[in-house]
């Protein structure tokens, strides 16, 4: 990496959601400024209130058939009314609370100067994990904080500059709850916060300072003055992990914070260093010097910024890694970053996109351990998704829920939305992902094969044969969208038969399932079943216009320009549509992507990165610069975190992550697209880019590729072979194949 560090001019103006994010995993800060303060909001990854972990799936299996039985006759109206009431769950549009433990701020800490210490600058180092804030006037000083990934705890340090003499007051305080029983300590040295939800979870964080100057207990607040430094080191325990065995299982690995934060910037850098990518700048481009907020302001004008264009798909690299690196949880809708003891969606896991996108980027960008975060939840849910197969809809097999928190809880929680068996599949996806990128056999064999099983298994009971021998999904929805004709029932989402993403969820993880029993050489007979369901499916239909039908025939969209393509799955991530196995559908799918955004869609950070990676895919080079730089222009914070709408909150907008994961994906896909056997380079290079480079990304088979581009053409290719030993690359218009040893590099001839 080149350009790493972040630079800005302006503080967060807008408070936390502008602010500089640190993590490790297990622990993450967002750095901002209100006023004269600096300000840290602290968060721990399994810091959620712990209210409903023990929550179970109602037993309304009875009324499967019925339902069934409505949706045959087209009924949709009370089909789609009993199939929520029954397997819909609570919250979302019902009048009841839904059960979804919300995502916990655990502290704010404030440091104010006791003396007038005006904001000068502040920054972000994206490779080493570090933000910093520089204060001047009559008592300058530099503030700097990371979450360190060695020993898993924060550091915060304030150090005094050019001969002042720092002072000030360091508080510690949470949000008001009444839901919640806070107290604070405070003595010369430590700072401690023990918090009990009431009818949940309790933790407690210790904040240890050290300065050389003296130190003393006010109220809720240490008091230092004489000092020319203060350190501020936390933990937190959580009863989830058990309170004091968690806090003493973390320490600082070494007394110096300098050499703590030199090993924390040493490993997290090392992940980081993985991928290099630059552009050039073409002449007229915004200037690589100015801070970024101006840069940011500057391209919502319309101004090109090719640089920018980079540091945001390295943030996007970053945020994951400060999400994962040594967590245990994968990242939620604000990654590991939270503000708000009512955060929207709760700061939950969304298994309909927003889950699956926060890691599409893994294993391109080499992360694989950070993917496997993702895994290690979704295994969680065995138990319990066992349970709700059964109890919901009679099955074998698991079952996960559209909507979720981290207790691996595995119950319908959004009524209006639920009533979705597709999770699970779309998961085993990512299961499959793992496998094909690092060629682990172990894995697929003692763990991969399992889900796979388990996800075949429920679509042997869940799948109904109609009256001519084809297989049928009921109930099923095209997440999140409805169609016209289902009678006055106002509900966001309608259920019907076999919706085309159903089809295509079911399509993937059938063959998931029958490749890896193949590989193993094991359950021939499953595997003969296997494929008897798959070859009855639905047809992946197009409509009379040439579009890929989202629902079971043709079906008037309410809301043409939605901001999901969910039928569009076939085409990315997954590749069960591409140019050569499937033409008339991936044509269809390109009719109905341009359809949406026809109507309006795209219109959420999220959507745009899927619509971005989905014009990449179709090597449409214009149209994924388009959306790509969108993620900024329309969605970025001064601080590039993706935004979503919310009506009626205060700010309008919220953190959304996934947003910045898609789009990293998106840009993988536009320089190495990976179809069909074979490595496509640059094939949606957009013209604004015409000189770069990308090194170190990944493709199935293990492969490693480093491109080196000029006026829109490869000058230099090189491959790294991986466990496949042989791959097929495509660039200028030529196709080759290498042959060799893992790990022997090959120059390809451009």
């Amino acid at each position: 990496m080149t350009d790493h560090i972040l630079n800005f001019n302006t503080p967060s103006i807008n408070g936390w959601i502008e602010g500089l994010p640190v993590g490790n995993g297990r622990l993450a800060a967002m750095s901002w400024q209100d006023g004269g303060e600096d300000v840290l909001i602290i968060n721990h990854e399994w810091l959620w209130r712990g209210v409903n972990r023990n929550r179970k799936p109602e037993n309304n299996a009875e009324h499967l058939e019925f339902v069934r039985s409505l949706l045959k006759k087209g009924d949709y109206f009370r089909a789609g009314l009993f199939a929520n009431l029954y397997f819909g769950g609570s919250g979302g549009m019902s009048a009841e609370k839904g059960r979804v433990d919300p995502y916990q701020p655990a502290a704010e800490l404030r440091f104010r100067s006791g003396k007038e210490s005006p904001f000068v600058s502040r920054s972000l180092d994206i490779r080493r994990g570090a933000a910093s804030v520089e204060r001047g006037g009559g008592a300058p000083l530099t503030a700097r904080v990371f979450a360190d990934c060695v020993s898993g705890l924060i550091y915060a340090l304030w150090q005094s500059k050019d001969g002042a003499v720092l002072e000030g007051g360091l508080r510690l305080s949470r949000p008001e709850d009444k839901d919640a029983d806070t107290r604070i300590d405070v003595s010369r040295s430590r700072m401690t916060l023990d918090c009990a939800f009431h009818g949940g979870i309790s933790y407690r964080l210790v904040a240890e300072i050290a300065t050389d100057g003296t130190a003393a207990a006010a109220g809720d607040r240490i008091q230092v003055s004489g000092a020319s430094y203060l350190c501020c080191i936390v933990n937190i325990g959580t009863s989830v992990k058990g309170i004091e065995e968690e806090l003493g299982k973390y320490r600082p690995a070494v007394s110096d914070p300098a050499e703590a934060e030199r090993r924390h910037a040493e490993k997290f850098s090392s992940v980081m260093d993985r991928i290099g990518f630059e552009l050039g700048s073409p002449s007229g481009s915004a200037g690589d010097s100015l801070p970024i907020e101006e840069r940011v302001a500057l391209m919502k004008k319309g101004a090109v910024d090719n640089g920018l264009c980079a540091l945001y798909y390295h943030f996007g690299r970053y945020l994951l890694v400060s999400s994962t690196i040594c967590g245990e949880l994968p990242p939620n809708l604000q990654g590991k970053w939270n503000d708000r003891i009512d955060p929207p969606w709760e700061c939950d896991y969304h298994f309909d996109i927003n889950l699956q996108m926060n890691h599409w980027l893994a294993e391109p960008c080499d992360m694989g351990e950070c993917a496997d975060k993702l895994l290690r939840y979704a295994e969680s849910f065995y138990e319990s998704g066992a349970l709700a197969a059964k109890s919901l809809y009679g099955c074998r097999g698991i079952y996960l829920p559209i909507q979720t928190d981290v207790w691996g809880v595995s119950t319908p929680e959004s009524f209006g939305w639920a009533v979705w068996i597709g999770a699970a599949p779309w998961i085993a996806w990512h299961f499959w992902q793992r496998y094909v990128y690092s060629g682990d056999r172990d894995f697929l064999k003692n763990r991969a094969y399992r889900f796979f099983s388990e996800v075949a298994m429920f679509y042997e009971d869940y799948l109904v044969e109609d009256e001519k021998g084809v297989f049928q999904i009921m109930p099923s929805q095209s997440p999140e969208n409805r169609f016209a004709g289902a009678g006055a029932i106002n509900l966001p989402v309608t259920i019907g038969i076999s919706s085309a993403m159903d089809v295509q969820l079911c399509y993937d993880a059938l063959s998931y399932a029958i490749d890896t029993a193949e590989i193993l050489g094991v359950d021939s007979e499953k595997v003969s079943k296997w494929k008897d369901l798959r070859k009855r499916l639905p047809p992946f239909g197009i409509g009379g216009d040439g579009r890929l039908l989202e629902w079971n025939g043709e079906k008037e969209e309410v809301e043409p320009g939605h901001r999901h393509a969910s039928h569009l799955y076939g085409v990315y991530p997954s590749e069960l549509f591409t140019a050569e196995k499937r033409p008339a559908q991936y044509a269809a799918a390109l009719k109905s992507l341009e359809y949406r955004l026809a109507h309006g869609g795209g219109h959420t950070g999220w959507s745009r990165s899927w619509t971005a990676a989905f014009m990449a895919r179709f090597g449409k080079a214009e149209g994924f610069y388009e959306h790509y730089t969108a993620l900024i222009k329309d969605f970025a914070t001064m601080t590039l975190l993706d935004t979503h709408p919310l009506g009626g909150w205060t700010p309008p907008v919220c953190f959304h992550i996934d947003g910045n994961f898609g789009g990293v994906a998106a840009v993988n896909e536009a320089l190495v697209r990976c179809v069909d056997g074979k490595i496509h380079l640059l094939k949606a290079l957009p013209k604004a880019w015409p000189d770069g480079r990308i090194r170190g990304v990944k493709t199935p088979g293990g492969h490693t590729v480093d491109i080196v581009w000029k006026q829109g053409k490869a000058v230099s290719v090189d491959l790294t072979l991986g466990y496949a030993g042989e791959a097929v690359v495509c660039v200028n218009n030529r196709e080759q194949r290498v042959r060799g040893n893992p790990g022997d590099r090959t120059g390809i001839e451009v």
